[in-house]
């Protein structure tokens, strides 16, 4: 029987260059055989990330943070306190080889998790990530709160998702998000759901076991659990 993937949790903001050190050597790991999958929860001092997507005219201010080049698609995005970063180290050897089936499982996760707040959210065909309908701001208006960016190196993943739970929404201001200038970014908070990083965990846990299949927990105690 294959074992679960790891849910691993930072509790103190993880360095960019360092998470993506985890990563590489997690994947490395993964292919040849000797380290299982690995779901990653952490959150990021404030920066700005580049994806292989991201123009430079996008960076509208770029001395307000560090930015860091990212192998991830997509273009400039925003990490920071508050926003809930999930890294997904997952072998799509085993997952079926779907790459696009997969993005449609990341979707489904975070719509899920949102409609546990009481948030109803959609994905786009034509702009990844996760949108709310916000009509009462305009004709067509959808403001994005999570923010999708993959990279799969022989069908292995890595990078993965930003959950916007409450983060300073003006860092965003430095950057086309994504590329998309046209709608805005927002928050559980912002939107009315100040809900604690805690309890956003739960629902994404909850949610996530629910698309993807069970999670090795840690508990308190640092060892290993298996969820019920």
């Amino acid at each position: 029987m294959t074992a679960l993937p790891e849910l691993k949790f930072s509790d103190a903001p993880v360095a960019y260059a360092d998470a993506v050190a985890f990563m590489e050597a997690r994947v490395a790991a993964i292919l040849d055989g000797t380290a299982g999958e690995c779901v990653w929860f952490l959150e990021h001092p404030p920066l700005y990330t580049a994806g292989t997507g991201a123009q430079a005219h996008e960076l509208l201010d770029p001395d307000r943070l560090p930015v860091h080049a990212s192998g991830r698609g997509g273009g400039y995005t925003y990490h920071g306190p508050g926003q809930r970063v999930v890294y997904l180290m997952l072998d799509l050897r085993e997952r079926g080889r779907d790459l696009r089936g997969f993005v449609r499982q990341i979707e489904t996760w975070l719509i899920a998790t949102l409609d546990g707040f009481g948030l109803e959210a959609a994905g786009d065909a034509q702009q990844i990530g996760i949108w709310i309908p916000r009509p009462e701001l305009g004709a067509g208006r959808a403001d994005k709160i999570a923010a999708i960016g993959l990279r799969v190196r022989r069908w292995v993943s890595f990078h993965g998702i930003a959950f916007n739970v409450e983060p300073d929404l003006e860092h965003f201001s430095g950057i086309v998000p994504c590329g998309i200038a046209d709608q805005g970014i927002t928050s559980l908070a912002a939107l009315g759901r100040p809900v604690s990083m805690h309890d956003a965990d739960l629902a994404l846990i909850a949610a996530f076991e629910e698309v993807f299949g069970r999670l090795n927990r840690p508990n308190r105690h640092g060892k290993s659990q298996t969820s019920s």
